[in-house]
């Protein structure tokens, strides 16, 4: 599956990655790609107690999380 670059977002996978490991329950994850809605739900429900933060979480080692424009997070 190629990739264009008009489909890579300019947010970094790993930055992405360590917000979710250290302060995923607050949504610092969901601010920092754009998704304020959602990152404000997270840090009302304390990441679905949870939940929600490790379904992130392995959405996002697995390099499928994306921005808010839907594009997939820089790999560098």
């Amino acid at each position: 599956m190629e990739i264009l670059d008009d489909n890579i977002s300019e947010r970094s996978w790993v930055a992405a990655l360590l917000l979710c490991i250290f302060f995923g329950a607050f949504g610092a994850h969901r601010f920092y790609v754009g998704k304020i809605g959602t990152g404000i739900l997270m840090l009302v429900t304390l990441g679905g107690l949870g939940v929600w933060t490790l379904v992130d979480l392995i959405i996002i080692i697995c390099q499928d999380f994306k921005d808010k424009d839907g594009k997939i997070l820089k790999n560098q």
